[in-house]
């Protein structure tokens, strides 16, 4: 049976030492912020999670959702008790507007939640994730009608949200899209057509679900540029905001997938269901990007707790399973063999997998303050980088994140060897879970090019500007600390390397679009790798600081120290290679014809 637990005590050096969320009590929506509350909520999301999601991973891995003669689909065994529990705790509320029910606490306090869930039990997760993200559209773009309307509801989990993008025949490129919404006399639409791949696209645990659909309307263009966004509830709602008639959306099948099984992915089909315009006609994806971006932060901590929740199984069995002797002679002469954590190539799997995951633990709750920051700070300078960095780094955290996510899943399984490969030992489900953040919400490759072709661009390199500024100015200040110091000048190269990078996209992607895309890929890697070296100059100052002013948790800040000479030691020299990479151009992948590559 895997284990998972919460790992509270780094969520709270992250939440409390790392970006001292108390500092920002002068701001709007932080004025509640103490060490008590934020200590309160950590220790509660932990002992939650763990005794009432965590339990109920395999359960849903093993039994699936089930689709019935009437269309209607039930979750596995437990989990409509568990979102009730959850909804009954408050839980959906923790960031949410004030105005429609919700705490009004900073994002910060509720990315811990959304890791510790999607740590414990992804395929459960993404049932509240996809309604946080439906409920930020409609914060952004919806009238004050609908807002009335939806959110309240939304907002305390009583109803969920799902996003409608995707079509048999298209995926990324959304201009396909073959759905239409026909205008009615009523102000409503009529929507039809096909949707696929949709997360949560019905289950048990709520009354009603919000969908956000994308369609084009009559006469609109056949790009992107065509699409519009509608509302389109799962069960109509009357103007007393009481349920109303079923409306005309069904569910199809339900998707067999490699793992996260307990989340219901639908085939959506729509006949004619009443639907009502968010925002602008043919703005849609600009609304619906809102979601997506909000989904896509969501799915980089995915990766982040799918890696934490492996790491915890495979050290575990590490300490405990005995093969062999250790190198130096040894460990445990009075025993038969030693532990497998004795063995350096063990220990390398270990010690990249918790450098990550500190590293990116760090990045995604450093992110998520400048999702506030950018609404809160004081200046609109601040406000602005704060929205800057993180619409860079969106891409990296999604992409970067579930990759390592992946790797660090497949290495534990390694860690356990044989038997890792066995079902009931669980660390396969890991690695099929994990499997999935790197392909929806826009698949990596896409991340990548967001990145590269879209993000560098935008306001004249604005945003990468900022990120080089920062990372040079915090590796001249690292101070005298030797591990500091040390992660400093790596990082400092590092940032050479970020920068060589992009000069060569300048000077070579304009005449030749191909090298842009041929380099994206191992540019979002490289960005992230220094990203999270910024994380883990960071972590090192405030470690060496506490070891300095005297501490009674020597081991923690200890480690702490270690995975940041790890990072310099492991991760930092992959930028060299990575930038060769980039700098290699397109002539190679592009030399074959389609024909040659069956020769």
């Amino acid at each position: 049976m895997p284990v998972w637990n919460a790992p509270t005590r780094d969520t709270r050096f992250m939440i409390n030492e790392l970006i001292d969320l108390q500092s920002y009590a002068h701001l709007p929506g932080f004025a509640s912020v103490s060490t008590d509350l934020t200590d309160a909520v950590i220790e509660e999301a932990g002992r939650f999670v763990g005794e009432v999601v965590a339990p109920l991973n395999q359960v849903g891995d093993r039994e699936g959702c089930t689709r019935h003669a009437d269309g209607s689909v039930t979750t596995p065994t437990g989990f409509k008790d568990a979102y009730r529990q959850y909804v009954e705790g408050g839980w959906p509320t923790l960031s949410a507007p004030e105005q429609f029910g919700g705490q009004g606490l900073p994002h910060a306090i509720s990315f811990v939640l959304e890791e510790y869930m999607g740590s414990a039990n992804q395929a459960f997760a993404m049932y509240p994730g996809l309604a946080n993200g439906a409920i930020s559209s409609i914060l952004v773009k919806g009238s004050p009608d609908q807002q009335a309307k939806y959110l309240p509801k939304m907002v305390s989990g009583e109803w969920l949200g799902t996003m409608n993008l995707t079509e048999p025949h298209c995926g990324t490129d959304l201009g396909l899209i073959r759905t239409r919404a026909e205008p009615q006399a009523d102000g409503s639409y009529a929507i039809t057509g096909t949707k696929i791949f949709i997360s949560a696209g019905d289950n048990d645990l709520t009354e009603n679900i919000i969908h956000l659909v994308l369609a084009k309307t009559p006469g609109a263009p056949e790009s992107s540029k065509g699409i519009s966004l509608f509302i389109v509830p799962k069960v109509l709602v009357n103007d007393d905001g009481s349920l109303g008639d079923r409306n005309a959306v069904s569910v199809g099948s339900i998707e067999h997938k490699m793992g996260i099984h307990g989340n219901a992915t639908c085939v959506m089909n729509y006949d004619g269901a009443k639907g009502w315009l968010v925002g602008e006609e043919n703005k849609g994806l600009a609304a619906m990007f809102i979601m997506m971006n909000a989904a896509r932060l969501g799915v980089g901590i995915q990766g982040l707790g799918q890696a934490e929740a492996a790491y915890q199984n495979g050290l575990a069995y590490a300490l405990e399973r005995r093969q062999g002797r250790a190198l130096t002679g040894p460990a445990e002469p009075q025993q038969k063999a030693d532990p497998l954590i004795v063995h350096p190539d063990v220990r390398r799997m270990l010690m990249d997998a918790k450098t990550f995951i500190g590293g990116m633990r760090a990045l995604c709750t450093w992110g998520a303050l400048q999702v506030d920051l950018a609404h809160a700070a004081e200046t609109e300078e601040e406000r602005q980088a704060a929205d800057d960095l993180i619409g860079l780094l969106t891409p990296v955290i999604k992409g970067y994140g579930t990759d390592m996510g992946y790797k660090v899943a497949t290495d534990m399984q390694q860690v356990w060897g044989g038997h890792g490969y066995i079902i009931e030992n669980g660390m396969d489900q890991f690695v099929r879970d994990a499997r999935i953040a790197m392909i929806y919400e826009g698949a990596n490759g896409v991340q990548a090019m967001d990145l590269a072709g879209r993000k560098l661009a935008m306001n004249g390199g604005r945003a990468i500007q900022r990120l080089f500024a920062l990372i040079d100015a915090e590796c001249a200040a690292a101070g005298d600390d030797p591990v500091a110091t040390l992660v400093a000048e790596k990082l400092a190269r590092v940032n050479g390397e970020l920068k060589a990078s992009v000069m060569w996209f300048m000077q070579n992607a304009m005449t030749n679009p191909n090298n842009l895309g041929a380099g994206a890929y191992p540019f979002m890697t490289l960005t992230g790798i220094a990203s999270t070296g910024l994380m883990w100059l960071r972590m090192a100052k405030v470690a060496a600081a506490a070891l300095a002013k005297g501490t009674d948790e020597v081991p923690f800040y200890e480690a702490k120290l270690a995975c940041a000479r790890h990072w310099a030691a492991r991760f930092a020299p992959q930028a060299g290679a990575l930038r060769r990479e980039i700098e290699a151009g397109a002539d190679t992948i592009m030399a074959l014809s389609p024909e040659a590559f069956a020769a």
